[in-house]
């Protein structure tokens, strides 16, 4: 899916002059609103990051201050991993 996004020209250069790629940190913030709103698991954080770990994914979330709740779905999810990972 794509989606476009209007902002002034003045909010987008001062938004660029302070992170090089605007649209990466756009998704990132949205990334994160959308975990602590329980719309998206940590699964699906990493997914949409295309971060290779389950702890880089941790990492990215406690550098903004986002605190992991780590929930049975995510427990099944790893499992299920480990055990796709055990199996080849």
């Amino acid at each position: 899916m794509e989606i476009t996004i209007y902002i002034s020209e003045a909010a987008g250069q001062q938004l660029q002059k302070k992170w090089d790629n605007l649209p990466q940190k756009t998704l990132e913030a949205l990334a994160i609103q959308a975990y602590r709103d329980g719309v998206m698991t940590l699964a699906e954080i990493q997914t949409l990051l295309n971060f290779s770990s389950r702890w880089e994914t941790d990492e990215f979330l406690k550098l903004h201050q986002v605190y992991l709740d780590y929930t049975e779905e995510d427990l099944a999810e790893d499992v299920r991993n480990i055990e796709d990972l055990l199996s080849q």
